[in-house]
């Protein structure tokens, strides 16, 4: 009596069982206790497969910010080196010398003097 119970143990999963195609398109394959056991390593995965596409998305973004981090430092750069030209130009004795002319303005043609206070000058110029 023994055997034939293991034979109808045996016998009763076998014809339930559908496999292939037909199970998966049936969603028999989600009624059994073995896809609610692996729910929550699939639940697992999905949170896994979520944060790389998000991490995808993120690194992304870095990058673009850099590449236009980058741009902006050669704008910068440029923007620099011809504002610094402009400027040793500009200091040039020839080009300043334009440039006071213009403004009515003469270029001393002797030397500056150098003017000596004696401490009883200072004194006057202290008191006011």
């Amino acid at each position: 009596m023994n055997k034939y119970k293991d034979i109808e143990k045996e016998e009763a999963p076998k014809k339930e069982k559908k496999t292939g195609f037909k199970s998966l398109m049936s969603g028999q394959f989600l009624n059994r206790d073995q896809a609610v056991q692996g729910l929550p390593f699939i639940l697992f995965l999905s949170l896994l497969g979520i944060f790389y596409i998000a991490n995808g998305y993120q690194a992304e973004k870095l990058i673009r910010q850099i590449y236009k981090t980058n741009n902006e430092l050669k704008e910068l750069r440029s923007e620099y080196i011809t504002t610094k030209s402009d400027l040793m130009y500009i200091s040039k004795q020839s080009q300043l010398a334009r440039a006071t002319y213009e403004l009515g303005l003469k270029e001393l043609t002797s030397p500056p003097k150098k003017i000596v206070l004696t401490e009883d000058e200072m004194e006057d110029y202290r008191d006011e």
